[in-house]
Parts: structure tokens; C-alpha cells; sequence
């Protein structure tokens, strides 16, 4: 890959960002500042509730005989969009949004069900005679 084509890449970038915050500043005033502000502490807030869920999701996955890489998946993309909620810009809070919206990010794990016939409990027995009282005597006599 060319070098050059990476440098425009990192300087296009937040220069596209600024513009786009300058052109929406312009049609709705201060509340863009509202807006980042918003954005900022939802992308912390949800890279908080991500760190605390991840363990358990993967601990989940496991025991339900999954691949752990689906979970995997979705804490990289729920922390991947909360880091760009935290980056000012319109344009990343819309990468931000695509990913919060990516089919099975928010799907809650199936419910364990019972087993259909979980009244019914084959197997044998047999019952034991009780043992003689004297057969065990008592350490108190």
C-alpha cells in the first residue's frame, strides 16, 4: 500500500469530521455541542457496561456449547462503537450507530428450557432391610 495514500487517509479523516460538525453547527446551533457531549459520555457509559458483560458473555457462550467467537464479535463491536462515540464527529457516530445496529448485537442468548418429560424418572430400586439397632451401637451409651 502506498505511504502517501495513509497520510491523506489520517489527515482527510478528522478534517471531514471537523466539517461535518462546522456544516451541522450551522443548521442547528449549540445543541451540537449537546449532541458531542451526549455522545461522549454514552460511548464511555457503554464501554463500561461492555467490560463488566464480557466475561460473563463469554463465560455463557461456553456453557451453552457455542463458539466463543460470536461473542467475541459482539463485545469487539460494542466496544469498537463506543470508542467512536467518544471521537467528536458526525461521521463516526454514524459508524457508531451502524454498529450498535448490526443484526444480533443487542439478541439475548436463548432461554434454557426443561426437558419435555422432566416428571418422568426411569430406573430401578430396590429397598434395603433397616439394620439392626445393635449393629451400630451409640458413642452417648
Amino acid at each position: 500500500m502506498y505511504p502517501w495514500l495513509i497520510l491523506f487517509v489520517l489527515i482527510a479523516f478528522p478534517v471531514a469530521e471537523a466539517l461535518s460538525i462546522m456544516w451541522l453547527a450551522g443548521h442547528i446551533g449549540w445543541w451540537v455541542l449537546a449532541w458531542l457531549a451526549a455522545a461522549f459520555f454514552g460511548g464511555i457509559a457503554l464501554i463500561r457496561f461492555e467490560r463488566i458483560a464480557f466475561a460473563p458473555r463469554m463465560l455463557f457462550s461456553m456453557q451453552r456449547g457455542e463458539s466463543p467467537f460470536r461473542a467475541l464479535f459482539a463485545s469487539t463491536r460494542l466496544f469498537v462503537a463506543g470508542g467512536l462515540l467518544m471521537f467528536p464527529g458526525l461521521i463516526t457516530d454514524a459508524m457508531a450507530l451502524a454498529l450498535l445496529l448490526y443484526p444480533g448485537t443487542w439478541k439475548r442468548p436463548p432461554a434454557v428450557r426443561p426437558a419435555a418429560n422432566d416428571d418422568v424418572i426411569d430406573g430401578e430400586f430396590r429397598r434395603e432391610a433397616e439394620s439392626p439397632p445393635d449393629r451400630f451401637p451409640r458413642r452417648d451409651s
